[in-house]
């Protein structure tokens, strides 16, 4: 399984222009292919008179889907490098629309590749990314004399605390990387004299 990815800070645009044709860059960070594929049509509602709308997108840790259109260009010459670039920089849930604006000089097929690909890129290093690292997700229930200390004790040795509950014993949901897991178990016992249990479940992605 991945074990991090990358995935767009924010929404924006990059625009530049090659041989007279504008090419207007939009990124965004989606959840889900249906949020890709609305993300899409809204680019290209916003751009109706352009003369092509191609995109790609990757969704999934692991970039399970990955779609890409060239939208009446050369095949191969404008979704697919706008997909490789994606996939090199390592980015997974993110749809990318790249709408071109002719501008009067052909461009052959070198160069759209080169434009569509290399517009994805810039518009990545305009934007920045954030990187999501996998953990594991974790229970530690506490009784209410420890919890407060537990939780502050938690937020300053930098661990994710996902979620706090209050009951009869008082639950804290945090996320940690595989490779922490014994030595948390160790620390954890010796923060709470024994007293706090400790239960792995899933796992998630987080901002490192």
């Amino acid at each position: 399984m991945q074990e991090q990815y990358r995935t767009p800070a924010r929404e924006g645009v990059h625009e530049t222009e090659i041989n007279r044709s504008r090419f207007l860059c939009a990124i965004a960070p989606v959840a889900d292919e249906r949020e890709a594929q609305e993300f899409v049509a809204r680019v290209r509602r916003e751009h109706p008179t352009a003369t092509h709308n191609c995109f790609a997108y990757v969704i999934g840790a692991d970039a399970s889907v990955q779609k890409a259109s060239d939208d009446g260009e050369p095949g191969g010459t404008a979704g697919v490098p706008m997909l490789q670039m994606l996939l090199r920089r390592e980015t997974r849930y993110v749809a990318a629309v790249v709408t071109r604006y002719y501008g009067g000089v052909k461009l052959g097929a070198g160069g759209l590749i080169r434009a569509y690909g290399g517009v994805v890129g810039e518009a990545l290093d305009a934007l920045g990314t954030v990187t999501r690292q996998r953990f594991r997700l974790a229970t530690v229930t506490v009784d209410h004399q420890r919890a407060g200390k537990l939780e502050n004790d938690l937020r300053a040795t930098g661990r994710a605390v996902r979620d706090v509950r209050y009951a009869d014993a008082v639950t804290i949901g945090i996320g940690l990387p595989d490779a922490d897991v014994d030595a948390f178990r160790a620390w954890l016992a010796d923060a709470t004299a024994g007293t706090a249990t400790f239960e792995l479940g899933g796992e998630a992605y987080g901002d490192v």
